[in-house]
């Protein structure tokens, strides 16, 4: 599936194009995930695609792309906070593709994955993607962002690093949401608070006593969300 989204690495294609997919194979899980594996000669890509229950996205409509942290993994922070999105933004309308990194840990290799997200579902419609990241994928949301302006409407971290944000100006005053435990022993808050100031925009949500998987807090990241994202993806989430 292709789209008009460019690359942000070389400049020599879109991100699919780089990522050189050789082979690919998908199930349908449930009516509305699907399992995505797409082979490259530098790793697996694995995608497990939240598909509206609904008719196909319009034209313009919006979607999220989920990335996980140094280690990949599929289920986020905050108890899972990934799949219940999945879950729920698929019933309101808006796919939702949570990823597993080829290869985790290597930041320009984990952003072409990020970018590559993006451009499927702008293949099949979407316009207006929110990236969302949790630790080191924070860096790797903000850089997607910066790199594909056009399609990227906003960003969303959980106790992100800082290493890899210093290009966060480029998300020009896009909606920028941060959280961040204040008993982070991983990451301090203040990397949160340094990314933020880079970007010269957004807002950091510093949770009282919580740790770097921010469990404890799944219930406030939930009712700030339900707050931010309304807006940009024109959908209410779910109680």
């Amino acid at each position: 599936m292709s789209g008009a989204a460019s690359d942000p690495g070389s400049g020599h294609g879109t991100p699919l194009d780089e990522l050189g997919v050789i082979a690919s194979q998908d199930v349908l899980v449930t009516p509305t995930l699907r399992h995505v594996e797409l082979y490259t000669f530098r790793g697996l890509l694995t995608l497990l695609w939240h598909e509206p229950a609904g008719p196909p996205v319009s034209e313009d409509g919006p979607a999220v792309v989920l990335c996980g942290g140094a280690m990949g993994g599929l289920l986020g922070p905050a108890n899972g906070l990934y799949h219940r999105l999945g879950e729920e933004l698929s019933q309101r309308g808006v796919p939702t593709i949570r990823l597993s990194y080829r290869r985790p840990n290597d930041l320009d290799a984990c952003t072409l994955d990020a970018a590559a997200a993006v451009q499927f579902l702008v293949g099949v419609g979407a316009s207006r993607v929110v990236v969302m990241g949790h630790s080191f994928g924070g860096a790797v949301a903000v850089r997607a962002a910066v790199a594909l302006p056009a399609f990227v409407s906003g960003v969303v971290t959980f106790a992100t690093q800082s290493a890899g944000c210093e290009v966060a100006a480029g998300l020009q005053g896009r909606p920028f949401l941060l959280f961040h435990g204040e008993r982070d022993d991983i990451l301090p808050p203040e990397a949160s608070e340094m990314v933020r100031t880079i970007a010269g925009c957004g807002e950091v949500v510093r949770l009282p006593g919580d740790g770097h998987l921010l469990a404890k807090s799944d219930h406030a990241i939930w009712e700030r969300l339900e707050s931010f994202l309304p807006p940009l993806l024109s959908t209410a989430l779910g109680d």
